[in-house]
């Protein structure tokens, strides 16, 4: 019902006719349906476009929206490179710390270590270092009438020995050289050697011969003097094994504080270098 003073206005009057026209009813338009909000078959708009998205319900979509562009599988990934790298890394820097161990022995200025062999083998044979070129040597040096050092030694020699065989086949010549060559004879070290290992070269000489070997071999040896006919004694000396490579330069000593997997792991890594490089050439 109109209100009595719109009721008392004039028909005609510019007043009446605007306040009526303000306060008549407003009439909406309907608005076409946005595409999302239907689909061509009437069902839900935001159906279709999902399926697009991979998405089979609003959750899934939501869920996925709450995790952010990353997934467990590309985090799995991530992980997996940084693993990858970080080995990869780890392994190159080992590599070039045994690549500038082996060259600082080589250079200029640096007392060399090794050279020549001429000695007799355990089998009476004359044998030449030239005779181990293409494979790497394990030196020791040791006497056979040693109580205890030399035999611990040898025992882990021989661990090393297998060790080395298991990863590259018979990549390597293991040495015995006597420092006391006045007892150990060819006939004496081959019945001492074959008690640790079949592959072990025992080798011998005169005393001039073993004097110049362990100083080309930087070894330290020292008998008593005076020494009479079936007296026992001792020998003196160092106590390290020397890998060579298979060019007959001096590459690392080993120590007693080599466990003979450690020392076997070193030996197989400076292998493992030297096949490498030898691919590459």
């Amino acid at each position: 019902m109109a209100s009595p003073f719109f009721a008392r206005l004039p028909r005609g009057s510019v007043v009446g006719s605007s306040i009526r026209s303000f306060v008549s009813p407003v009439r909406t338009t309907s608005l076409p349906q946005a595409p999302f909000a239907r689909g061509a078959s009437g069902g839900s708009g935001f159906h279709t476009s999902s399926r697009r998205l991979g998405f089979k319900t609003v959750e899934q979509a939501k869920s996925r929206y709450r995790s952010g562009p990353f997934s467990w599988k590309s985090g799995i990934l991530f992980l997996a490179a940084g693993v990858g790298l970080t080995i990869y890394f780890r392994n190159e820097k080992a590599r070039m710390e045994r690549k500038r161990v082996a060259e600082m022995s080589k250079g200029v200025g640096r007392p060399k270590v090794g050279g020549p062999l001429n000695l007799l083998d355990h089998n009476g044979k004359e044998r030449k270092d030239e005779e181990w070129r293409g494979k790497h040597m394990l030196v020791y040096f040791g006497f056979t009438h040693c109580p205890d050092i030399c035999p611990e030694e040898l025992d882990k020699m021989a661990s090393m020995i297998d060790l080395v065989k298991k990863e590259h086949g018979d990549a390597m010549s293991p040495l015995f050289i006597t420092c006391d060559p006045a007892r150990d004879t060819p006939p004496v070290m081959k019945g001492y050697l074959a008690e640790f290992h079949p592959d072990l070269i025992g080798l011998t000489g005169t005393y001039d011969q073993i004097k110049q070997t362990c100083k080309s071999y930087r070894v330290y040896f020292s008998t008593p003097p005076e020494i009479k006919p079936g007296q026992d004694y001792l020998v003196d000396h160092s106590i390290y094994f020397y890998l060579m490579d298979p060019e007959g330069d001096f590459v690392e000593a080993l120590g007693r504080q080599h466990t003979p997997e450690q020392a076997a792991k070193i030996i197989c890594d400076h292998i493992k270098d030297w096949k490498a490089a030898a691919k590459k050439a």
